[in-house]
């Protein structure tokens, strides 16, 4: 027999339902969690997670850069980021070094090993990107982005 905590739900099944189904926190978490595993599996020949090609591909530019910037696009705190740089740094992808205008600043930048993994596992993202997109409903990657851009 199962025993109730609480004699009486304080607020309605009615409302649970309503969340399960309505709720866009809970369906855009669903969906990022959902696509997280699907890129993971795809990248994992290059022994990348989707979120260090994110943050490799967020390192992908001519100069250096500082934390601050990449933590703002990647919509993560920079301790975060900190950790997050770690096994790529361990693995010799990216390097971390002090900015020469701000000693107390860091810098981010691709190693040539990290660029030249990176290039090899775009194509991978690529096709596993181009399948998400034909697999939505309405088939209109860009409406969803747009949506998607306006809640972040």
């Amino acid at each position: 027999m199962i025993e109730r905590v609480s004699s009486a739900p304080k607020v309605p099944y009615a409302t649970t339902l309503l969340v399960r189904d309505c709720c866009l926190c809970l369906h855009v978490q669903r969906a990022a969690r959902t696509l997280a595993r699907r890129f993971d599996e795809a990248l994992r020949p290059f022994n990348l997670t989707n979120g260090q090609f994110s943050l490799m591909m967020s390192l992908n530019r001519p100069q250096p850069a500082g934390m601050a910037s990449v933590a703002a696009l990647l919509a993560v705190d920079r301790t975060t980021l900190t950790a997050a740089l770690k096994p790529l740094e361990r693995r010799g992808l990216i390097k971390v070094m002090a900015d020469p205008a701000d000693r107390r600043s860091r810098l981010l930048a691709l190693t040539d090993e990290g660029a030249d993994l990176l290039e090899r596992a775009v194509p991978t993202w690529e096709k596993t990107h181009q399948e998400v997109e034909a697999g939505l409903p309405d088939g209109d990657p860009d409406r969803l982005r747009k949506n998607l851009i306006a809640l972040s």
